[in-house]
């Protein structure tokens, strides 16, 4: 085996330097050094290649990189920046009008240094260090953070994504969703309670509604007191939409705990069109009808409709409702139903202690299975309904259907910011600090999701490919040049995908 300095050239027209060995007549890169532009910048290279094959090492490790010997003129490594990644993400936060919104250095490296590595705000100083990137100091992250709420930024912030959002058009549809963020504290506060959590914890936690558009680009973000209930956060956030951006003619698109008849109507009043999901037990008496005259028989992917009444005296208002038939849905459905049969024949048979389970019913002192229950509940396998006051002539049941679907896009959304953003604000303890945090979370969002849309990657693929090409400070005999790391396949595809965009 043995180590020689290989000169490449590459597209762009730069020579790279590389360390390589030959075996039994296979030849393997053992390392990239970087890519020389000039005849002095390839000389420098090419001795700090020639000194590590000396000095038998295999990595090269910039940072501990010293000569250990007087070998004419010794090349000293004085500075190494993650420029490429960098580069990508402020052109990004740029390109989404945000620099343009807040005109604020240090919050746009707390909102970049998240999207790269979330962690505390003291540890975000670490961060971008590491990157080669100049780093403010705690006092100015705190003094950044307390301007954010006193000039509303995040105000700023969604009139700039809302623009972006409707480049190309009118945006026609927007989902809702909520979710919970807890905190690892004993004592409650105005905002941080205990609450229906949606992670099934006890500890004080804060509501968290986010509207997006269908591709699920962030729009709004708002918080409310941990033991605020999920329908009454829709309608603040609607409004504060409406507000802020002048519009009604949305399609608003939620999940069946956003259902009730107040909730619809002040939706329906305030002017917006909406898509609920439905409880899929009144099923059974819309459709009695259907059933009665085709013994519950549907297609898979097939719809039908029917008419409710949804509130009481002055505020009862007929609804359309849209329900959707999968046979897929119907097998999981039967599945989990049999394994509900199943537990209620024990207890019924005395194999199983009494407690109460769903098709479980007593008939005087002795324990058995409610067969009308079960009935009914086999009548609704593979069924999902859906709630809408748009009428069928501007949408069909199908359209519902799909509009609907678009939801798990809010869910992945929140998924992103619960991990790779990582948005529960742990080290966070007044509102202000928390409205603070929920701002640069819902920033990086933003350029996660505009960058997935842009390269069809996951955010975390697009940082772990180009957070390894640095841009390397060589000072010798007192002049500086720059050696930089050559791109492979994938971080080439991402800087052509960005690019395009």
């Amino acid at each position: 085996m043995g180590l020689f300095v290989r000169k490449v050239k590459t597209a762009s027209g730069a020579t790279a330097v590389q360390i390589a060995r030959k075996h039994r007549g296979v030849r393997t890169i053992v390392e990239h050094l970087g890519s020389a532009h000039d005849d002095a910048q390839l000389a420098v290279l090419v001795q700090i290649a020639k000194e590590r094959i000396t000095a038998g090492q295999l990595a090269f490790d910039l940072d501990a990189l010293t000569p250990t010997a007087p070998l004419g003129v010794a090349p000293i490594v004085t500075g190494s920046r993650a420029r490429v990644l960098w580069d990508v993400l402020e052109a990004a936060y740029r390109r989404l009008g945000f620099a343009a919104a807040v005109d604020d250095d240090t919050f746009m490296k707390l909102v970049l240094a998240r999207v790269i590595e979330p962690t505390s705000k003291a540890d975000t100083i670490r961060v971008l260090d590491e990157l080669g990137v100049p780093a403010p100091g705690l006092r100015t992250i705190w003094r950044t953070l307390s301007r954010c709420v006193e000039q509303d930024w995040r105000d700023k912030l969604a009139t700039a994504a809302y623009t972006h959002a409707t480049r190309d058009g009118v945006l026609k549809l927007v989902l809702y969703d909520v979710t919970t963020l807890y905190f690892e504290a004993e004592d409650e506060d105005e905002l941080r309670k205990v609450g229906m959590s949606k992670e099934r914890r006890v500890d004080p936690q804060i509501v968290v509604g986010m509207l997006v558009t269908a591709d699920g680009f962030p729009l709004e973000v708002h918080e409310f007191p941990g033991n605020t209930g999920e329908t009454l956060t829709l309608l603040p956030v609607l409004r504060a939409f409406q507000v802020r951006h002048q519009v009604d003619d949305v399609v608003v698109v939620a999940d069946a705990g956003m259902l009730s008849a107040s909730n619809l109507n002040q939706i329906e009043d305030a002017g917006f069109s909406f898509i609920v999901g439905s409880r899929i037990s009144k099923a059974p008496y819309d459709l009695a009808e259907h059933f009665d005259r085709h013994g519950g028989v549907l297609y898979d992917g097939g719809t039908l409709e029917s008419k409710r009444i949804m509130g009481v005296g002055p505020n009862a208002r007929e609804r359309r409702v849209v329900y959707h038939y999968s046979a897929k849905r119907d097998r999981r459905d039967n599945h989990t139903l049999d394994k509900q049969v199943e537990r209620a024949q024990k207890v019924a048979d005395g194999k199983k202690p009494l407690k109460k389970d769903r098709f479980v019913k007593l008939t005087g002192t002795r324990p058995a299975v409610d067969q009308v229950l079960v009935d009914r509940a086999r009548q609704l396998a593979g069924l999902k309904g859906y709630v809408t006051n748009i009428p069928a002539l501007r949408l069909t049941g199908n359209d519902v259907v799909a509009a609907y679907h678009e939801l798990f896009q809010v869910e992945r959304s929140f998924r992103m910011t619960k991990t790779d953003l990582r948005a529960r604000p742990m080290f966070h303890h007044e509102a202000d600090s928390i409205h603070a945090h929920l701002t640069i979370v819902f920033t990086a969002l933003a350029i996660s999701r505009h960058l997935q849309e842009a390269t069809r990657l996951s955010i975390r693929r697009v940082i772990h490919a180009l957070r390894p090409l640095r841009d390397v400070t060589i000072s010798i005999n007192g002049n500086e040049i720059t050696a930089t790391t050559p791109p492979g396949a994938d971080a080439h595809a991402i800087l052509t995908a960005v690019a395009g965009h």
